[in-house]
């Protein structure tokens, strides 16, 4: 159904790629999409060293297919969580939040597939340049932490694609089949999906921010704290109370007091529906229902398929 450089990168039967979100993407989640066909990620932004070493092993236990770890470079204990990820002989990786010059050595030495997360073609062209085997290319729709440029993934991933000799990954906004047919016609030769599968029963997140995700609107998201570390949420009293501040002056030491500590487990992990901070991508709207990885693996494939059906019916 599916052979681009991406599958043959991962050695994965579908370009689908689930984001290694944090307090979501623990082993179970992980596992679960390897196992459908795509490629799962253990997200160790969230993880200390011994907390990462225990999902992977248990990663392990659960799928014989390929999965991988993505690791945020501007973690303190970066070096040790590298430590982890080579001593269990983790061969993807994918990065972000950070330099991947700095560090790909160290994956490299372990023969890993580097992949880095990229907001714009400026450092998209760093990653190759540093020796990035591919590149996520994530738009401004996507939840969680955003780029600066607010390039939407529409207009980032064909800029991309003509620009680089790496495959390309897109990113934000990408919820059902529609979205992954329109990245692949954009050039992306794979899609990582975040929120959708933050959603499944398999995901670690609380169900009180399942339930938000799934009764979100087209319009239920915001960016906040533009200042100091620009981020898409749900909207509630802390992403309120966050845009006020910001309307009024705060400095970037005002909007870290109001960031708090933790805010992210606050929201996502213990389900303070209204002081965490609940991030998620633009395309919340289109969620409606929990479900298993299975379900909406096999949902996601079937919309692939009457998606393309359709435009080669509107050609004919």
């Amino acid at each position: 159904m599916f052979n681009t450089r991406i599958t043959s990168l991962f050695g994965i039967k579908y370009p689908i790629i689930q984001a290694g979100m944090v307090w979501v993407s623990g082993w179970k989640l992980a596992s679960a999409v390897s196992n459908c066909g795509g490629l799962g990620l253990i997200g160790a932004g969230s993880m200390k060293p011994d907390v990462l070493d225990e999902h992977i092993k248990k990663c392990k236990n659960a799928t014989g297919k390929p999965f991988g770890v993505n690791i945020p470079l501007l973690r303190s204990d970066i070096n040790d969580l590298i430590d982890v990820t080579n001593a269990n002989n983790v061969k993807i990786v994918f990065t972000s939040a950070g330099h991947p010059g700095k560090h790909i050595e160290r994956f490299k030495e372990n023969d890993a597939t580097v992949v880095h997360v990229v907001p714009s073609l400026k450092f998209a062209l760093k990653a190759e340049d540093v020796g990035c085997d591919a590149v996520v290319g994530e738009g401004y729709e996507a939840g969680g932490h955003n780029g600066l440029d607010e390039i939407t993934t529409m207009s980032l991933i064909p800029r991309l694609v003509d620009s680089l000799k790496i495959p390309v990954i897109a990113a934000g906004g990408i919820i059902d089949g529609r979205g992954v047919v329109a990245s692949m016609a954009l050039g992306a030769e794979g899609v990582q999906i975040g929120t959708g599968f933050a959603t499944t029963i398999e995901s670690s997140a609380h169900i009180n921010y399942k339930n938000r995700v799934i009764s979100a609107e087209d319009n239920s998201t915001v960016v906040v704290l533009r200042n100091y570390s620009l981020s898409r949420t749900l909207k509630n009293n802390f992403s309120l109370a966050a845009i006020e501040a910001e309307v009024k002056g705060a400095g970037k030491e005002n909007l870290k007091e109001i960031l708090g500590e933790k805010r992210e487990r606050k929201g996502i992990f213990e389900g303070d529906e209204s002081e965490g901070m609940l991030e998620a991508g633009q395309g919340a709207g289109m969620i409606k229902e929990i479900m298993t990885v299975r379900k909406y693996f096999n949902l996601l494939i079937r919309e692939i398929d009457q998606t393309r059906g359709r435009i080669c019916r509107s050609f004919e």
